[in-house]
């Protein structure tokens, strides 16, 4: 199951500022949409759930861009590892980590 935040933006196609536009909340049952204040109208649970698969591919290629991000290693170790071993050397290791996490 997916996170409901990602089926809205997808409803929305827009980011959503979910401490202003959208507020949720979970009663311990599930999150649901407790305020809605955006100009377009309030989506269906029916309508939230035909973004489902289309969910699951965003939450998934967000999981692998945070994996990658990890592997990379911080701004200042992949700019000492270029230093080191050369700017081929970088984008070789930068193409094998994507290989490793590949978007859908």
């Amino acid at each position: 199951m997916t996170q409901l935040s990602t089926k809205i933006k997808l409803y929305t196609n827009q980011e959503v500022d979910f401490l202003k536009d959208v507020l949720l909340q979970d009663d311990g049952n599930g999150a649901y949409i407790k305020e809605w204040n955006l100009n377009i109208p309030k989506p269906t649970i029916a309508q939230l759930d035909a973004f489902e698969a289309q969910a699951k591919i965003v939450e998934s290629n967000q999981a692998k861009v945070k994996n990658r991000i990890k592997e990379y290693g911080s701004i200042a170790e992949q700019i000492e590892y270029i230093t080191e071993n050369g700017l081929d050397a970088w984008q070789t290791k930068v193409n094998s980590i994507k290989a490793k996490y590949p978007k859908n």
